[in-house]
């Protein structure tokens, strides 16, 4: 697996049957979001991607897009490894919302994913192999209770003459990762889709180079 993501969605809702619906996002639309979820930073336009590119742009980098009910943004800014630490500004931005944060590197087997409502954290999650869980909030999301249960374990081929350990947890970060992309925001971007995933191909996000004037 090769997946990265830093990734936030605020949505009127669920936000896979929003994105479903989605068409061309207006950069002007997409322009106002940056700067309320950007207050004092300054950005400039430039080539975006797609949605399945854009989750883990370059650092100094955003990818963004807007449409009614739905908004994305892709920056590695968002990759904490505690997500209930995400900056208060970025969480008063869902008021009346929900907001979806995602986060994983496959350099090092690292998720993390949390859930807000109306600015209330239903949940929150970030664990890797070598640190163990580093946060776990808040009841289990549906999508994560077979994990858990030991009904996707990982299987670990040992070297010849060799005795390996048994894998530190009960399942694969990086697959958990993936059934909450596609539990919480329609598609993945590693795996067999399912018939009815969003095409992340499809949604284009506008890109944005931001810079903080306080670390100029």
């Amino acid at each position: 697996m090769g997946a990265k993501t830093g990734l936030l969605v605020y949505s009127d809702g669920e936000a896979p049957g929003l994105l479903r619906r989605v068409g061309s996002s207006e950069v002007a639309r997409t322009v106002d979001v940056m700067r309320r979820l950007y207050p004092g930073g300054e950005f400039e336009t430039c080539e975006g991607g797609e949605l399945w590119d854009g989750l883990y742009p370059p650092k100094g980098m955003a990818y963004a897009a807007s449409w009614p009910g739905v908004e994305i943004v892709g920056d590695q800014r968002v990759m904490i490894d505690f997500p209930s630490r995400l900056a208060e500004h970025l969480v008063t931005a869902s008021a009346g919302r929900r907001l979806v944060l995602h986060a994983m590197h496959s350099v090092v087997d690292w998720l993390a994913f949390a859930v807000w409502d109306d600015g209330r954290l239903l949940r929150s999650l970030s664990l890797s192999p070598d640190s163990g869980i580093i946060e776990n909030i808040g009841e289990l999301l549906p999508f994560e209770r077979p994990y858990w249960a030991g009904e996707h374990p990982v299987d670990v081929i040992p070297w010849p003459d060799e005795d390996e350990e048994p894998y530190p947890l009960p399942f694969h970060p990086l697959e958990l990762g993936e059934a909450a992309l596609r539990a919480l925001c329609g598609f993945v971007l590693e795996g067999r889709p399912d018939p009815d995933d969003i095409d992340a191909s499809a949604i284009v996000l506008h890109g944005f180079r931001v810079r903080d004037p306080s670390r100029s």
